[in-house]
């Protein structure tokens, strides 16, 4: 893990329909942990996407892949993103990922993420609570956390 990074990469569904999970969740709850999120979709860049959101990933201190979907099923950027990040513990680099996922939606979580803790949430408040506790237990406060 690059624990000098101040970053954290945000994989998730971009749809206007998550907007609020970002921008009142996830968004707030790692600015509180003292970290800056990045989202692949708001940064100015001329490359390749994959290219990119490999760089970003391996760039990261860790990685908060929220897995919720809609009717047509499973977000596959998302698994991809996540798997990734997994598969650096065995370069010598383990970069966390911290999994969430709306809570009427769980049962349809692929089986191979299963096994791994999830934070399940309910409204964007509910995860950005949520979300901060988990960031402060598995990886502690970052570098821009402001003092209380």
């Amino acid at each position: 893990m690059n624990l000098m990074s101040k970053q954290v990469f945000i994989a998730m569904w971009f749809d206007a329909s998550m907007n609020d999970v970002y921008e009142k969740g996830i968004e707030p709850a790692i600015k509180e942990a003292g970290y800056e999120p990045m989202r692949i979709d708001r940064k100015q860049h001329n490359n390749k996407i994959d290219d990119q959101i490999i760089d970003e990933i391996k760039y990261s201190r860790f990685l908060v892949a929220d897995v919720t979907q809609d009717e047509s099923g499973a977000r596959g950027g998302v698994y991809y993103e996540a798997g990734f990040a997994h598969g650096l513990k065995d370069c010598g680099r383990k970069i966390e990922v911290i999994f969430t996922c709306r809570k009427d939606v769980i049962d349809e979580v692929h089986f191979n993420i299963r096994q791994y803790n999830h934070i399940i949430w309910e409204t964007p408040e509910d995860l950005k609570e949520r979300l901060v506790n988990r960031i402060a237990a598995v990886i502690g406060d970052g570098p821009l956390k402001k003092p209380k």
